[in-house]
């Protein structure tokens, strides 16, 4: 086999072979170069180090996936909880709206709700469907400061009444007087047209 010489360095000669061997001699920094990266990786450990422990605070330890316990509702005291015992359910049922205002006997409002703030749009604010949600949301609020028994006047044509009614009563309530308030005209204001449905 001839040597070649090298024409950077003439006194070095090399063969074939050498060659193959001389190559990988450039990639040696590349290592350095992606050593360099790794460095700000502790880093990036130590974040979530920081995160776990708000994550695990606020996880809980349950994890059944049962239905008996994703029926039951989340009570959460109210920060500044009123302890009131009994207190008066308001049910405004429109024809477009359904609105629950639970109060304590002197009328203070310790708990509320609408179908808007629920979440529902348009028509479906109307329906009955609506009317329960909105009055478990309410009622939860209520049961926050402590709310065992509750009398209930409903006022409004709307097809959320009955529904809302049975809401209060389902979610563990103690209903003592149902009564409807439904304001009636003795002949004083002219009606609205008739309603077309």
């Amino acid at each position: 086999m001839a040597e070649e010489t090298n024409p950077e360095t003439p006194d070095e000669t090399k063969t074939p072979g050498d060659a193959a061997q001389r190559e990988p001699a450039p990639k040696e920094p590349a290592p350095t170069a992606e050593a360099a990266p790794k460095r700000p990786a502790p880093k990036k450990t130590a974040k979530p180090k920081k995160e776990q422990p708000a994550l695990t605070a606020g996880t809980p330890e349950n994890l059944s996936l049962s239905t008996d316990e994703v029926e039951k509702p989340k009570v959460v005291k109210a920060k500044g909880s009123k302890n009131v015992h009994s207190g008066v359910a308001h049910v405004m049922a429109t024809f477009n709206n359904t609105i629950v205002t639970i109060t304590d006997m002197k009328g203070n409002v310790i708990g509320w709700s609408s179908a808007g703030k629920v979440g529902f749009k348009g028509s479906r604010k109307s329906t009955a469907y609506a009317a329960q949600m909105v009055a478990q949301d309410a009622s939860r609020q209520a049961m926050g400061h402590g709310l065992k028994e509750v009398e209930v006047l409903v006022k409004g044509p709307g097809a959320g009444r009955e529904s809302a009614v049975r809401a209060l009563q389902a979610i563990g309530l103690d209903l003592t007087v149902i009564r409807d308030v439904t304001p009636v005209p003795h002949n004083g204001c002219r009606p609205p047209k008739q309603r077309r449905v």
